[in-house]
């Protein structure tokens, strides 16, 4: 019975991270969704600024407190290990909600790109960034990054196999193209507002402190191998360098 309670607690989290994901891309790119990044009341930019960054905050604060090794030990105790990962999603997920439902937009044209071509160009970025995001949860597994690989387990009454170091596509020439998506997808807006900059430049800060903390956990795990794997591959930009 457990571990049916454990599968659906899995389910119902990836159920919420994925509409959270979806409306992620209608956010930042203004579409289709209710609330965006750039529409909702104007009020004080002052205000505005300090409730985005509070928001921005607590999901890097969530995000990379939950991840690191220690703290996940110490959760542990308090749930089960197979509902670990889906916990972390779940979290994420509903304060990725709290963050578009209390997002403040800051209007005002940082740039804006008028002529058609150079629209479809970057509207192109933005969908492509969103593309290479999503297949390079794939390449890794999908399922497990998200916590349902651990609840099938648990139902199952299995363990998941020790994480094994690969480099499929994406990751021979880039260590980090999950968040190489987010940026090209963040930032890739013909019409940059204020407000839009700001969300823009809270990611990047933090998915900057995430790659350091992230290969800091990713050295100890595997060690020299990583190490290597660090010393021939870019961070952010392609390029991969011959092992001597």
């Amino acid at each position: 019975m457990a571990g049916v309670i454990t599968l659906i607690y899995g389910i119902v989290a990836y159920l919420i991270f994925l509409g959270s994901f979806l409306y992620a891309v209608g956010f930042v790119g203004n579409l289709v969704v209710p609330k965006s990044i750039d529409s909702g009341i104007v009020g004080s930019p002052v205000e505005a600024v300090i409730v985005n960054t509070l928001l921005l905050g607590l999901f890097a604060a969530q995000h990379s407190v939950m991840a690191r090794p220690a703290f996940k030990r110490w959760w542990t105790r308090l749930v089960p290990s197979s509902a670990e990962r889906s916990t972390y999603v779940l979290l994420a997920s509903l304060i990725l909600l709290l963050l578009y439902w209390q997002w403040r937009p800051i209007p005002g044209p940082v740039w804006t790109v008028e002529n058609p071509l150079w629209t479809a160009v970057i509207h192109g970025v933005f969908w492509l960034g969103w593309a290479i995001l999503l297949i390079s949860t794939w390449l890794i597994n999908h399922f497990e990054l998200f916590g349902l690989s651990q609840a099938f387990a648990a139902l199952r009454k299995k363990e998941l196999p020790p994480p094994v170091f690969r480099t499929p596509l994406f990751y021979k020439w880039v260590r980090h193209p999950i968040y190489v998506g987010f940026l090209l997808a963040f930032w890739a807006t013909p019409s940059m507002t204020w407000g839009h900059l700001l969300f823009s430049l809270g990611t990047t800060g933090y998915i900057l402190l995430g790659i350091f903390l992230e290969e800091r956990d990713l050295v100890t795990l595997f060690g020299d191998r990583y190490r290597l794997y660090r010393k021939q591959v870019g961070m952010l930009f392609p390029w991969r360098k011959v092992a001597e």
